[in-house]
């Protein structure tokens, strides 16, 4: 999608008419975002369209740690004998309901997954982590290749080897 942007959350962006929908996603980027970022303590990327000044959408990545018998058992045996593996988190991934059904959920998902290779030959990682907040969240995850968790309905794991061959497009 050549006519869309993504950045990072900086302080001249306008968080208060972002409205997706679900409060607690609407309320995290209007009153925390930008304190978790100041703490780094997850970097927030927002998507808006070239023409506009409206956030679109946005994101959340964060470095975490992850026990291997929590993922799908076909995974695990692929894995190294360690107690936690890194991994990297999606924390949030919302959009704006003005721009809703058009794309730029996959688009921003396309963003954090490929921000999250280039970052992975710096800080190791075996994969991307998101914790989907219902089922049809789930099910968006699930159309990319994400595996749910063992034990957590809606937490869901994909691996770097099929990062490296998904397609943006």
């Amino acid at each position: 999608m050549p006519h869309l942007e993504v950045k990072p959350l900086a302080s001249e962006h306008d968080r208060a008419a972002f409205s997706c929908g679900v409060e607690p996603l609407d309320r995290y980027f209007r009153d925390q975002a930008g304190q978790e970022m100041r703490r780094n303590v997850a970097a927030v990327f927002l998507l808006r369209m070239l023409d506009s000044s409206a956030v679109a959408g946005y994101y959340t990545l964060s470095a975490m740690s992850l026990e291997p018998t929590e993922l799908p058992l076909d995974l695990i045996k692929r894995l190294p004998r360690y107690p936690t593996l890194p991994a990297l988190l999606i924390g949030r991934l919302a959009v704006d309901r003005s721009y809703q059904g058009q794309g730029i959920g996959r688009a921003m998902l396309m963003s954090a997954l490929s921000r999250s290779l280039k970052l992975r030959s710096e800080v190791g990682a075996i994969g991307v982590v998101v914790d989907a907040k219902d089922d049809a969240a789930g099910q968006f995850y699930e159309h990319y290749g994400f595996q749910r968790f063992l034990n957590r309905r809606y937490r869901l794991f994909l691996p770097m080897k099929t990062i490296e061959h998904l397609r943006p497009d």
